[in-house]
């Protein structure tokens, strides 16, 4: 029997979206099963329990995340309940659900520059059976980047140059993994303050965002060419899933990654912001208006991350002649959603121009 049609608008958008899904999981990246061997540490001598040690230069808000993720990990055990779609997407860059590593980080050195940041160290992760394998060094970066396995780079992007600045630093990172969370700062940048050599370090930018405070980070890890070898790959991305989702994208689009990934949180921030005042216009309670439209918001991710697409999810809340409908109206008659595509887009541009080395890039503002 020949199932009947539906010819509704949203009948449509899922029928296609049905299709683009079989499409994705049937899809593989050309010369997927080619991937290159590329160095990841193997100096399993400096920790007896065969795991990896991690040292993180610039150990701040970003690093204490990261840290805290991993330490957390280790003492529970829990799944990796963040790993990213487990499907191709049509360009081939999404991140499928990957092992977990052969060998994980289990020695921690985190560098600083102040006391006060080794306190707040000490004040955030030690509650965590792991902070008992982490040394904190202050003003000292060459020994634990001698004694790391995996190198996190999450200092301030002017800070790189002057980091890597002497040669035993450079000789110390030969033939090691680098993991950059630098805005702005390519791989290509990175390499040329390491300089060559024969045992060169393998470099990967990534891009994470403040959520991952709370674990719900999303991390942008650029693609390397030739590509990462499974077990670096794996240990990347289980590493950013103990702090929220991931995906691989092409270095080109990093500095589109920065704008609706790290700057996103405030675009959506202010979004909040307006939500919560038409509330207390209209007689709500500031902080209940607040509670409303962040968990309004988080339930409307959460659908999208399940699947909804936002279309269908608009239409299915729109009643004719209702509320709702109304109220979409008038934001698009403000040109909302032209003007938060915008500020990505300058966003974005921005991202490139301070990437460069430039500086006051808001200072006229691109058209």
């Amino acid at each position: 029997m020949q199932r009947e049609r539906n010819l509704a608008p949203d009948w449509i958008l899922r029928e296609a979206l049905s299709v683009q899904h079989q499409a994705n999981s049937t899809w593989k990246a050309p010369g997927q099963e080619q991937e290159h061997n590329s160095s990841m540490a193997s100096n399993s001598a400096s920790n007896g329990s065969g795991g990896l040690t991690l040292t993180i230069l610039g150990c701040g808000t970003m690093g204490i995340a990261i840290l805290g993720g991993i330490m957390d990990s280790l003492a529970t055990q829990h799944p990796q309940d963040h790993v990213s779609i487990p499907t191709k997407s049509v360009s081939g860059t999404s991140t499928p659900a990957e092992p977990t590593p052969e060998r994980l980080p289990t020695v921690f050195n985190a560098c600083v520059r102040r006391h006060e940041s080794a306190k707040r160290i000490k004040a955030e992760l030690g509650r965590y059976p792991a902070f008992e394998s982490l040394t904190i060094y202050e003003n000292d970066n060459l020994g634990p980047v001698q004694e790391a396995d995996v190198i996190l780079l999450a200092c301030k992007p002017h800070m790189v140059a002057d980091i890597f600045s002497s040669n035993d630093m450079k000789e110390a990172c030969a033939g090691k993994l680098l993991i950059s969370i630098c805005a702005g700062v390519t791989t290509d940048q990175v390499q040329a303050n390491l300089g060559s050599s024969r045992d060169s370090c393998t470099v990967v930018r990534t891009m994470p965002n403040t959520a991952a405070a709370v674990r719900e980070s999303m991390t942008v890890i650029a693609t390397s060419n030739p590509p990462l070898s499974p077990q670096t790959s794996h240990l990347i991305t289980w590493i950013f899933t103990r702090i929220g989702r991931v995906v691989h994208l092409p270095p080109s689009t990093m500095d589109a990654s920065t704008a609706l990934c790290g700057s996103g949180p405030a675009f959506v921030a202010l979004f909040l912001e307006s939500l919560v005042a038409g509330g207390v216009a209209m007689g709500l309670p500031r902080e209940e208006a607040y509670t409303m439209a962040a968990q309004t918001m988080r339930g409307t991710t959460g659908l999208v991350l399940q699947g909804e697409h936002p279309a269908i999810l608009k239409d299915k809340v729109s009643t004719p002649g209702g509320c709702t409908i109304g109220g979409l109206l008038v934001l698009e008659e403000g040109s909302v959603r032209g003007t938060v595509a915008k500020a990505v887009r300058e966003a974005t541009v921005v991202a490139s121009q301070l990437g460069q080395g430039r500086s006051g890039v808001n200072g006229t503002r691109f058209n």
